[in-house]
């Protein structure tokens, strides 16, 4: 049974209270004893990992992964990728996001039906290095929806697959059921980047989500929504989705509904990628028109004012940032921590928060990770520096000296 010892740490245990000096305990897979500076043991029997005054803290957690896609410049280009390959590229995006800090990843679409799955079995196994993952279905989209990249001419295909009707959505979900996913996803509001359903319209309707849902509470599996219009957060509300992923463009109706709901909802506007593809996405070839720029323009700054309303009245708006192109590349998803400071008038603890201890929720996690805290998880992250004082450093590879998941070191000094 291993045993390790970090001492010499400044502790940020994400409770809320300030961070303090002192050492932690680990043994096996969970964290078995905190002291404070000047409270441990003279000896204690343990491998000693000496953290030379650097921030102790728990892993990040990731609500919105797709460890599935490709850092592509064009979804379509998914679609193009066989399936071996594709799972090649999953596996090292999952190697990449537990090095840059994430132990945990609540995946909100796998890019091929049974990639996720796959995955998640194999990191479980051991075979692999990478987040502890819960594995979604393709996003399940209609005609024109996003995610429908078909042309009259061409098949095509990219991360979601497209029903149509109450009945095709139901056999979809029940499929992903026998396949093993632990989360079922629509697309039930359109978006910016899809000509025939902008992010304002909602385009499912309520037989079709109504459908999806009766199967993920038959077989209690997960229930998550892409819903950027209000109409399509209050169809989500109303068929029980629980994760609700932009809520970029509602009206107050919509706040209220959320707020009501705000025990059993979470809500993920995924800024980065919004943000990084208005202003980054130019860079690699992406053009917009004046009319395309102005609704990406608008929608980010209704759904700041949005998300700051919903943090003031108790609503959990967790950071997940919709990555994997390339313009918002895998492991840059730190981001979005700095993003809800920087836009959404977080604290730093309060942003450091929702990406750990919030986010154990969303994994179904609370009493077991999220926290240093004795008897939960061993799954730290060892920082060089006061994420408190700037929050970009968990941006920085270098930065981060140690990742440990469950008690196994998986980065740490001369690995």
């Amino acid at each position: 049974m291993t045993r390790t010892l970090f001492s010499n740490v400044r502790i940020l245990d994400c409770s809320g209270k300030p961070p303090f000096e002192g050492q932690v305990l680990v043994v096996a897979d969970r964290i078995e004893a905190i002291w404070r500076k000047g409270q441990a043991p003279e000896t204690v029997d343990a491998d000693v990992f000496d953290g030379q005054g650097a921030t102790l803290m728990p892993g990040l957690i990731e609500p919105h992964s797709h460890l599935t896609f490709t850092d592509c410049t064009r979804s379509v280009d998914m679609g193009s990728i066989p399936p071996e390959e594709h799972t090649l590229i999953t596996v090292r995006n999952a190697r990449k996001m537990l090095e840059m800090g994430f132990t945990s990843c609540f995946s909100a679409a796998s890019a091929k039906p049974r990639l996720d799955v796959v995955l998640r079995n194999a990191i479980n196994a051991g075979d692999f290095p990478g987040p502890r993952t819960l594995a979604a279905s393709p996003e399940m989209t209609v005609t024109g929806g996003l995610g429908d990249v078909r042309l009259s001419h061409l098949y095509r295909e990219n991360f979601a697959v497209v029903l149509d009707g109450a009945n095709e959505f139901r056999r979809f979900a029940r499929l992903m059921c026998r396949e093993g996913v632990d989360t079922l996803k629509v697309n039930v509001s359109g978006d910016a980047g899809t000509p025939a359903s902008p992010a304002d319209t909602t385009v499912m309707e309520d037989e079709e989500i109504a459908a999806v849902h009766a199967v993920a509470k038959a077989h209690n599996k997960r229930f998550a929504a892409h819903a950027r219009s209000a109409q399509s957060v209050k169809l989500a509300l109303r068929h029980g989705v629980e994760v609700i992923y932009h809520a970029t463009l509602i009206d107050s109706e919509a706040r209220d509904l959320l707020e009501a709901a705000r025990d059993r909802v979470f809500v993920a506007p995924t800024l980065g990628n919004l943000h990084a593809t208005l202003n980054q996405a130019a860079s690699w070839g992406i053009e917009f028109s004046p009319a395309h720029k102005r609704a990406l323009e608008q929608e980010i700054e209704t759904g700041i004012e949005n998300m700051k309303t919903l943090h003031r009245r108790g609503v959990r708006v967790l950071p997940g940032g919709d990555y994997g192109f390339a313009w918002a590349p895998i492991g840059a998803n730190a981001r979005d921590i700095e993003l809800f400071v920087r836009l959404l008038d977080f604290s730093p603890m309060d942003a450091i928060m929702a990406a750990t201890r919030s986010g154990a929720g969303i994994m179904g996690m609370s009493e077991q990770t999220g926290l240093i805290q004795s008897g939960f998880l061993a799954d730290l992250i060892l920082v060089d520096g006061d994420p408190l004082q700037d929050v970009t450093i968990l941006q920085d590879e270098h930065k981060l000296i140690a990742v440990m998941k469950e008690g196994k070191f998986y980065k740490r000094p001369n690995s």
